[in-house]
């Protein structure tokens, strides 16, 4: 079984969610597309998704509107989505990936009331499916509702997570760990540490955070991409 990982940038990696489905016996393909933070071109070629039992989509550094960094492939990934939608392929998409998920099916990706940096918990409608963390969040953007998903999970600032058929998208980062957050720091350098410190933050908790959620982020994880292949996926 083959499950493709969409690369948008360096700092994406499949993380604690490619480790839960390679222990399900999926083979991880890697698509690496942009090869830098600061420049998100890329013209190279998507996949056939019928070649895959699973995509996930991962979070980018970028906005989903801003053309200049993403408009030498998003419509191309938007067209992907919709294609595995018709071919029953299941989806699930994190933070970026998720408000791809969301704007390929009708949705809208627009700037978030305020930014979220850290670890939050979420109030869960299906904690089977969505457990209500602590979750990893990085974003300043916030998808809507496709009409005909479900919201499955939310918080104070924006939908945190929705079914669509076999299409689940998070808001939040269930990949993570230390190593991840500190990829980011480093290849963001001095924007994503004030961005950090901007929300009221230090890099040095974030990392301490990182490390005391690892074991139930890990449990958290196994239940989410259990509860994905199983409830979304009808692949269980």
């Amino acid at each position: 079984m083959r499950a493709l990982f969409i690369q948008h940038d360096p700092g994406a990696d499949p993380g604690l969610v490619g480790r839960a489905l390679e222990r399900r016996g999926y083979e991880p393909h890697l698509l690496p597309m942009a090869g830098s933070v600061h420049d998100g071109t890329w013209h190279g070629r998507y996949p056939d998704p019928r070649a895959f039992e699973v995509i996930v989509s991962l979070g980018a550094i970028w906005s989903l509107y801003d053309r200049m960094q993403v408009g030498s492939w998003i419509d191309r990934e938007l067209d992907l989505l919709r294609a595995a939608d018709a071919g029953g392929i299941p989806v699930l998409g994190i933070c970026f990936g998720g408000q791809a998920l969301a704007a390929a099916h009708g949705g809208v990706v627009e700037v978030a009331q305020r930014p979220e940096i850290g670890w939050t918990s979420v109030d869960s409608e299906d904690p089977d499916l969505v457990p209500g963390g602590p979750w990893m969040q990085w974003h300043t953007d916030r998808f809507t509702i496709p009409a005909g998903a479900t919201e499955i999970a939310r918080n104070a600032v924006c939908p945190q997570a929705f079914r669509l058929r076999r299409n689940l998208a998070v808001q939040f980062h269930p990949e993570v760990d230390e190593d991840i957050v500190a990829k980011w720091l480093e290849l963001g350098g001095r924007d994503a540490i004030g961005l950090v410190e901007a929300t009221g933050g230090s890099v040095d908790a974030l990392l301490a955070d990182a490390r005391a959620q690892r074991a139930r982020a890990e449990a958290d994880v196994e239940r989410m991409v259990g509860g994905f292949l199983r409830d979304v996926g009808d692949l269980a």
